[in-house]
């Protein structure tokens, strides 16, 4: 049976459209109108390829396998960061976030992008595109931006120093085109509403068909959170057929593109936040009518910094020399990846410094601060994943099996590598296994190919961060514990509960991080992975 949630009456307008476009494969598609295509970019918060279209249990998106049926399902796409800001940051200007100071989360908002830096949409704007910010059909309207570097939502840009990124924040209509509307789709986020769309779902997803990795205990609780989190995915889904439905009885699906990605992985364990597989490797869906074939499946490697170069070749606008980005869509031969270079950096409170290389079979991780492990506290986390307690707790008791004792290791290997065919949970780290040897030598040497072509400002800044970005969570949870009891008891028992403002009244108030802008030069700023 197919699943609808019900889109019932909320605090906040929920419901999204979603839409999924933008593909390119190697095969023959179909005439592209002469005409400049409309594009809209859909961004699904904190998700791994957990749709019905990717192979995932328990879940169903009739809308999502839809679009991949009409158009293309990416099914390597990485990002260039596990976390939400510094990812965004490297989507909207095309560079990784560690050549444009923008690696810490949600810091230097207070520094404009250094030259020759800028957002797609300055590009777009001078292409004579109407760039626009979300739409009323989704929650919260779907304005979210989250950059590193000073912007505001709407208004003039200039290049240098106004960094308004959009024209308006409104509804997409012909009389736009053509047009450019980022659409961000909040609703799978860690949020104070995922009880309550599970609630109001006509088929909630069963917590006995859902599939849990091997590092997850099997509970009841963790069962209960996993399963609310894809009725968020269901939701959207439901949402992304709206927004399908809406473009059509506008008459603009016949020149529209739609990009459906996600910014992060899942937020959970070894997701959002980690540079394994799950926290890393994203769902992007491309609808895109006269320019992929419908039905197309891409298995080669996709950075999602690659969608800013697509849409800019797709508008006919100007590919500045910097851009790292590679189009995927409107060229003839797609410029696919040999590797996908990824890194995290400052998390909140989590002071944290790894790098790591995908390449199609192997993931390589170097953790520049094995000290810091990986179930370090966070004020964040602590109050928004079930899994977290429940198996602290199972820990305490000696209950965990070894798989799941994996995240909650004192100390991180300083290299990690797995063969992603046969060990695609990434259990079996081959770093020290001398029949692995070779690739681990090719896996650095591409770090290296990396380096010495882009600058990497997270690397450069290790020991001169700022002591308010340490590990600081602990006053947060304190002060849950201390004043709030009995919401801590039924947080360490794993219930999921709603938790935003809890913590804004405790979590350590600090300055967002800044680090001063440093000079780039473009000949570090090679095309490379």
């Amino acid at each position: 049976m197919r699943r609808t949630i019900e889109l019932a009456v909320f605090a906040i307008t929920i419901l999204m459209v979603s839409m999924i476009a933008d593909a390119a494969c190697g095969q023959s598609a179909p005439q592209a109108s002469s005409e400049r295509p409309n594009i809209i970019w859909l961004m699904a918060e904190d998700m791994a390829p957990d749709l019905e279209c990717y192979g995932t249990a328990g879940v169903h998106t009739p809308n999502l396998n839809k679009m991949a049926s009409e158009g293309a399902l990416f099914t390597k796409t990485y990002c260039a960061n596990p976390i939400c800001s510094p990812n965004r940051s490297s989507m909207m200007v095309g560079v990784h976030q560690t050549v444009i100071n923008a690696h810490h989360h949600r810091s230097n908002r207070d520094i404009p992008l250094a030259a020759p830096f800028k957002p797609i949409t300055s590009w777009l704007r001078d292409t004579g595109y109407t760039c626009i910010l979300g739409n009323s059909l989704v929650m919260n309207s779907g304005r979210k931006i989250d950059c590193n570097f000073k912007h505001t939502a709407v208004g003039p840009y200039d290049g240098v120093t106004k960094f308004g990124l959009f024209d308006k924040q409104t509804d997409f209509s012909p009389a736009d085109q053509p047009f450019f509307n980022q659409i961000q789709l909040v609703v799978t986020h860690r949020g104070d509403w995922w009880n309550d769309v599970r609630a109001k779902s006509k088929h909630p997803v069963s917590l006995n068909d859902i599939e849990l990795p091997p590092y997850f205990a099997d509970t009841p609780e963790i069962r209960y959170d996993w399963a609310a989190y894809l009725d968020q995915v269901e939701y959207m889904d439901n949402e992304v057929g709206l927004l399908m439905q809406n473009l059509k009885e506008q008459g603009l699906d016949q020149n529209t593109v739609v990009v459906f990605i996600a910014d992060n992985g899942r937020c959970n364990l070894r997701g959002k936040g980690y540079l394994h597989d799950t926290g890393i490797h994203v769902p992007m869906i491309v609808w895109a009518p006269g320019y992929v074939k419908p039905g197309t499946v891409v298995d080669d490697l996709v950075c999602t910094t690659d969608i800013s170069a697509t849409i800019l070749k797709l508008a006919g606008a100007t590919i500045p020399d910097y851009i790292t980005a590679k189009p995927f869509l409107g060229v003839d031969q797609p410029q696919y990846r040999s590797y996908v270079r990824s890194a995290r950096d400052i998390w909140d409170e989590i002071d944290e410094c790894s790098r790591s290389i995908t390449t199609k079979q192997f993931s390589y991780i170097k953790n520049h601060m094995p000290e810091v492990p990986w179930a370090t506290d966070q004020a964040y986390l602590e109050l928004n994943r079930p899994a977290l307690h429940v198996m602290r707790r199972l820990k305490k008791q000696d209950k965990l099996t070894e798989a799941e004792m994996t995240f909650f290791r004192e100390q991180k290997p300083a290299e990690e590598l797995y063969d992603l065919e046969k060990d695609p949970d990434q259990l079996e780290n081959l770093a020290n296994n001398p029949e692995y040897a070779s690739v681990l030598d090719e896996m650095r040497a591409k770090e290296t190919d990396w380096l010495s072509s882009n600058p990497d400002l997270g690397l450069d800044d290790l020991g001169n961060r700022h002591p308010e970005q340490g590990l600081a969570a602990e006053t947060a949870r304190a002060g849950v514990k201390a004043n709030e009891p009995e919401l801590w008891e039924r947080l360490e028992k794993g219930e999921l509960l709603p938790t935003s403002q809890w913590m804004k009244k405790y979590r350590p108030k600090k300055k967002p991080a800044t680090v001063a802008p440093a000079p780039v030069s473009n000949d570090r700023v090679k095309k490379k992975g």
